[in-house]
């Protein structure tokens, strides 16, 4: 997608210029496992127009494969990023109906193809909103990675301004069973898979701990298949100030990162890093 940002920490309603970028789950985490030195290619569909062509070259000036980008449609998606101040909250305003990715069909996939030679297909619960005809082609890869091997990591990514908490748990059911590697951040356990692991309260996500680890058991309770769970917490401070910290279940055995104090420049993608860095190291 095309990230349109308002200069100088405006808000939209102020906003009378805008700083242009590119970027998307998946997308961010293909380029954090290029500089990592992994080899990662891009799966999407893009306008054949100078918006597509511009989205394909940032892509490819950080050395993400883009030979299996498909295009036509009409648009490329767009979302609006609002950084917050002080303690004014980050918002994102989307702008993807109708968009060249959003509308194409599961059957211009072909996955025996795109999925040639990979060790792990990667995706998040942000694509899986965005349409039934998405969410079918989803499965259908997954399918495929079981029938082929291939591992299968999903960062479920709830995002409510795309779908219903209901919605997701109803696909989430289908999918869970075809995952290796599953990243549960905040509120997607609840609103995702119906597991209770956080309260809500963004100031002191780290002090629940023991709730997300007992989320995370409980995944892989449920479903065994999975390998790896990995979560994100966070103690938010303000937009510019937090603690991070990080857990991880593999192979019975819990792990736990120390705590950050981070000082923020964007509250965007930090996820899409730890979820590119859990993939690689894992």
């Amino acid at each position: 997608m095309m990230r349109l940002k308002p200069t100088a920490k405006k808000r939209m309603l102020q906003a009378d210029q805008f700083d242009a970028n590119y970027g998307g789950s998946e997308a961010n985490v293909a380029v954090s496992l290029s500089l990592f030195g992994d080899s990662a290619a891009f799966v999407s569909k893009f306008p054949k127009n100078v918006l597509g062509q511009a989205a394909k070259d940032k892509l490819r000036e950080y050395g993400v494969d883009t030979s299996l980008l498909q295009y036509g449609g009409p648009r490329l998606g767009l979302y609006f990023f609002e950084k917050g101040a002080s303690v004014r909250a980050t918002k994102v305003t989307y702008d993807r109906a109708g968009s060249s990715f959003a509308t194409s069909k599961s059957d211009e996939y072909d996955w025996p193809t795109l999925l040639k030679g990979a060790d792990y297909f990667y995706f998040s619960g942000i694509t899986a909103a965005l349409s039934e005809e998405m969410r079918k082609t989803i499965l259908n890869a997954c399918e495929y990675c079981k029938e082929h091997g291939i591992k299968v990591a999903c960062d479920l990514n709830f995002r409510g301004k795309l779908w219903t908490t209901a919605e997701a748990q109803a696909y989430m059911k289908q999918i869970m069973p075809y995952l290796t590697v599953c990243i549960a951040n905040d509120e997607d356990f609840e609103q995702s898979l119906g597991i209770y692991a956080f309260d809500g309260d963004m100031s002191r996500g780290i002090e629940q701990k023991d709730t997300f680890i007992n989320g995370m058991q409980e995944i892989i309770k449920r479903y065994p298949n999975i390998k790896v769970v990995a979560s994100v917490l966070r103690n938010i401070q303000s937009v510019d100030k937090s603690t991070w910290m990080a857990l991880m279940i593999k192979d019975g055995q819990i792990y736990e990162s120390p705590a950050y104090d981070i000082n923020v420049l964007e509250g965007v993608a930090g996820g899409d890093a730890f979820g590119a860095w859990l993939n690689k190291y894992i």
